[in-house]
């Protein structure tokens, strides 16, 4: 599904226009970055939950050329499917 179709589909279930709704998902994107960067953790009951985790420091090894590589820690977003969700795949 594409952002269109997100937004056409949003437009189709609400009373929105199809210009509103992309207004209304561009402001629910911008705010989940917002509160991503705060290191907040967003839960949406039937979805799931974003939250932010420390990825530590480690070292990989280049499969092409055998050479190890140092990759720093840093933060990043991790989604875990809500049980309705999940039991519906």
């Amino acid at each position: 599904m594409t952002k269109k179709d997100l937004v056409a589909a949003i437009a189709k279930d609400s009373t929105l226009t199809v210009k509103d709704a992309g207004k209304a998902l561009n402001s629910f994107v911008t705010s989940v970055g917002k509160a991503m960067k705060k290191g907040q953790r967003l839960q949406l009951p039937g979805l799931g939950t974003f939250k932010v985790v420390k990825r530590s420091a480690r070292v990989v090894r280049n499969p092409r050329t055998g050479a190890k590589l140092n990759v720093p820690a840093k933060k990043v977003v991790k989604f875990k499917a809500a049980p309705a969700l999940d039991k519906g795949l």
